[in-house]
């Protein structure tokens, strides 16, 4: 059977239990029809590039299918009239790769860079210019020449 990968959008409104839900039935069908969901990735509840049916977000969810293509076509169809689905991509590839998606990837570097160390806070209060500290050092200065 060919191998391809879809990517969908839920609206960003329902669960992650919902749309969980969606794709055990995806994964039924599949199933039920000697297919296999090889990969399925939950990427979490992402901003979209523009607002699609009113929506700023939405959960995305990328799949792994080893499947025929004359289901592939029925499971788009009845996706694409689930109001809960935004958007639908399929595409057809040569293999299917077990490693994580870079997305995922991606968004574990992400979260260790937030973590490290980025130097010391600047002192002084809110609204105190780069300069003030050369001032200090000069008024030091002018004081201890003045006092000699």
């Amino acid at each position: 059977m060919p191998l391809y990968e879809t990517v969908l959008i839920a609206r960003n409104d329902i669960s992650q239990q919902q749309v969980d839900a969606i794709i055990d039935g995806v994964a039924a069908q599949i199933e039920a029809d000697g297919g296999a969901v090889r990969k399925r990735e939950y990427w979490g509840l992402r901003s979209l590039a523009y607002r699609i049916k009113k929506n700023r977000k939405g959960h995305y969810v990328l799949l792994g299918l080893d499947v025929r293509s004359e289901l592939l076509k029925e499971i788009e169809r009845q996706l694409s009239l689930n109001e809960d689905v935004l958007r639908l991509l399929t595409l057809r590839v040569e293999a299917i790769d077990e490693a994580p998606s870079p997305v995922l990837s991606r968004k574990g570097d992400d979260r260790g860079e937030r973590g490290s160390f980025r130097g010391p806070k600047p002192t002084g209060g809110r609204f105190e210019s780069g300069r003030g500290g050369r001032r200090d050092e000069r008024s030091a200065e002018l004081a201890d020449n003045g006092a000699e």
